[in-house]
């Protein structure tokens, strides 16, 4: 057995009996040489029962293999010190949790002399962080519910609000046509009025039902080419306009880690807006760039158009704000908040840069995809 030599070994006993934590001295072979009162009323056996015995017989079965394992990387120095979690056997058969802590005594040639061993009891703390995961649980599921509930509420009244703006936008038209000669200019003004309001409308809802996805849609992260999505925004933008020249550039092979869906809806909303706000008289002109910064990748999404006031810059983000009127080519004042939750989700962020006349630069960070996926 392992002796601590004197002048040290009285003043080591009685810090050990003062310790109100389990401490005990293991020999080189794994058996217990010296235990402490602490370490008996955790165990629940006296030193007497313990001493002599194998580490292993107050051991749990599915942690014998473990800490036969640790005993030998503390005796040969592959593990400097152990802090580690384990389960031993109470002597009426319960299981006790302990955050042992574990070091090797050493003599002046660096040999391995015993292991002093202390051992606190954490069973009241994983009960603790049992309870308080369940409850994290639970929040998460009514929190799920929730926002189901909402996106099926949503989706309801859309549904209902859709059916009399189409009855609206019919009848409107029909009227335009079959009524035309017999309206005087001021009835077709209103008559347009009326149409152009529906149109909105439809338009508010269509982007109310992107923003409730966005916020509760379930993420499928993979990996994703955001030139790629970039390129097929632009084209449809291209078709939806097809008279409008532009010169449009993204670089290749942006990739990032998130939601492909959710992605091309972010992507749609920057790009539309930098379409919407091109000058005038000039051809739309955009620049997709980025790189990768640590695990991050910074995308740079840049336009000449018309640009906007950095004193309302911290309107641009927030539903409902617009920074431009409907003569400018203002909408409905969605688009940025919708990209917002999408980046804010994958855990990222977007900034953006403006000035008037001289066009407008947003940068999105999102996860960076691991360099083993982007090689492929």
């Amino acid at each position: 057995m392992a002796v601590i030599h004197e002048p040290e070994n009285d003043r080591f006993r009685l810090a050990m009996a003062a310790s109100g934590i389990g401490m005990a001295i293991v020999d080189l072979q794994g058996r217990w040489v010296e235990v402490n009162p602490a370490f008996e009323r955790m165990l629940g056996y006296s030193a007497s029962e313990v001493v002599g015995r194998p580490t292993t017989a107050f051991t749990h079965p599915d942690d014998i293999d473990i800490s036969r394992r640790y005993l030998k990387g503390l005796i040969d120095g592959s593990i400097p010190m152990l802090d580690a979690r384990k389960r031993y056997l109470h002597r009426s058969g319960a299981t006790v949790w302990a955050q042992a802590n574990v070091a090797v005594m050493r003599d002046e040639d660096a040999e391995p002399l015993y292991l002093l061993v202390q051992l606190r009891d954490i069973g009241a703390e994983l009960a603790v962080e049992e309870t308080l995961k369940h409850r994290a649980d639970e929040r998460a599921v009514a929190l799920n519910a929730s926002n189901r509930q909402l996106q099926l509420f949503a989706d309801a009244v859309a549904h209902d609000l859709r059916a009399p703006l189409r009855s609206i936008e019919s009848f409107s038209g029909l009227l335009a046509d079959h009524a035309h000669d017999r309206l005087d200019e001021t009835d077709r003004e209103y008559l347009a009025r009326i149409r152009a309001a529906a149109e909105r409308m439809t338009s508010l809802l269509d982007a109310l039902n992107e923003l409730s996805r966005a916020t509760g849609a379930e993420l499928k992260s993979s990996p994703v080419d955001l030139s790629l999505l970039a390129d097929w925004v632009c084209a449809e933008l291209q078709d939806f306009d097809p008279q409008r020249p532009a010169r449009i550039e993204v670089q290749p092979r942006l990739m990032c880690e998130g939601d492909e869906r959710l992605l091309k809806l972010m992507l749609s909303q920057v790009l539309q807006n930098a379409w919407k706000f091109a000058r005038p008289s000039e051809p739309v002109r955009i620049e997709v760039g980025g790189e990768r910064v640590g695990d991050v990748l910074r995308l740079v999404i840049r336009d000449h158009g018309v640009g906007f006031d950095m004193r309302y810059a911290h309107k641009l983000f927030q539903p409902f704000q617009r920074l431009h009127g409907p003569e400018q080519g203002g909408g409905h004042g969605l688009g940025l908040a919708i990209a917002q939750r999408v980046v804010e989700r994958h855990h990222g962020r977007i900034l953006a840069d403006s000035q008037l006349d001289a066009g407008s630069t947003f940068v999105i960070e999102l996860p960076a995809v691991a360099p083993d996926e982007d090689l492929r």
